[in-house]
């Protein structure tokens, strides 16, 4: 039977290439001469040469092309890792990716399920807008916790020495931004566990918003734009209708708007239509599943 041609295609021509960059570079990293490569692997140092300038054994490309005509990577027939058929369905999926998002889906993995994950889940951020609940919830579920509990606006407050309306109205907001980032990283480097209501507009900050999820397990509290209006006017805030005869149109506007930014929290629970107990109960579920080291902590204390 006649044995398979042999000559390289340009690919297969760049794999070799490659594959002899990545050698060197593994060998200098580990400061060996080729001499002593050649001693500890047992090849000689023409075929090292050889391997590291491009022009390796034959065999690895007859590898190569079985794993093309079985339909899978040189790495699923090579490595013991590519037994576990969910390990093999991760690397697939993240080499469908382009780098950013592969980025951004190393980094989801690393906060989920890594050291990061353990760090961050101490700390619990509610977002949303003004009336999903996130300082009433907030505050119980720290005491829940037997952990602080923080309204970043009340810190921004303290930290600037006057209330919202006078910062904005004195300093403008780009003092009132700047207060609230310094206030978040301060409040996420000095407590390791805590629970932190955000304002509803830091979302619209993508840094600060990048700090908080980077720092805290994130949970959006939503509700309908009736009932969010409804709870801030029973609370005897008036800013959302004083002056403003579409008041309810701008309020969906503004959650449309919003939507999207309030949805790269890590998990979301929906307040509309539930009294205090009940969104406690759904909040801490949620929190169980998005991170059990918080969840469980939360599901042990005394409702």
């Amino acid at each position: 039977m006649a044995s398979p041609a042999l000559g390289k295609s340009p690919d297969e021509a760049g794999f070799l290439g490659a594959l002899g960059r990545r050698v060197r570079e593994r060998r200098e990293q580990a400061a060996l001469t080729r001499r002593r490569l050649s001693e500890l692997s047992g090849l000689s140092e023409r075929y090292l040469a050889q391997l590291e300038s491009g022009d390796g054994n034959i065999s690895i490309l007859l590898i190569r092309r079985v794993a093309e005509a079985l339909h899978c990577s040189l790495e699923q027939l090579l490595s013991d890792q590519a037994a576990d058929p969910e390990i093999a369905c991760a690397i697939e999926v993240l080499r469908t990716l382009e780098p950013g998002q592969r980025h951004q889906a190393v980094t989801a993995l690393q906060q989920r399920f890594g050291e990061m994950s353990r760090e961050r889940a101490r700390r619990i951020a509610l977002v949303g807008l003004r009336g999903a609940g996130k300082s009433t919830l907030g505050a119980r579920l720290a005491a829940r916790l037997k952990v602080p509990f923080f309204e970043l606006d009340q810190q921004i407050e303290r930290e600037l020495g006057a209330g919202l309306e006078s910062i904005f109205s004195m300093y403008g907001q780009d003092t009132y931004r700047d207060a609230e980032r310094r206030v978040l990283d301060r409040l996420t480097r000095t407590h390791r566990r805590c629970v932190i209501a955000a304002g509803g507009s830091l979302v619209l900050e993508p840094l600060t918003y990048e700090l908080l999820r980077e720092r805290c397990l994130t949970i959006w509290l939503k509700a309908s734009p009736e009932e969010h209006m409804d709870r801030v006017i029973a609370q005897g805030d008036l800013r959302p209708i004083r002056g403003r005869d579409h008041a309810m149109a701008e309020l969906r506007t503004i959650l449309k708007q919003r939507d999207r930014l309030y949805a790269m929290a890590d998990a979301a629970v929906d307040t509309t239509g539930i009294g205090e107990a009940e969104s406690l109960k759904r909040l801490v579920d949620v929190i169980a599943v998005a991170s059990p080291l918080a969840g469980s902590s939360a599901r042990e204390a005394p409702g």
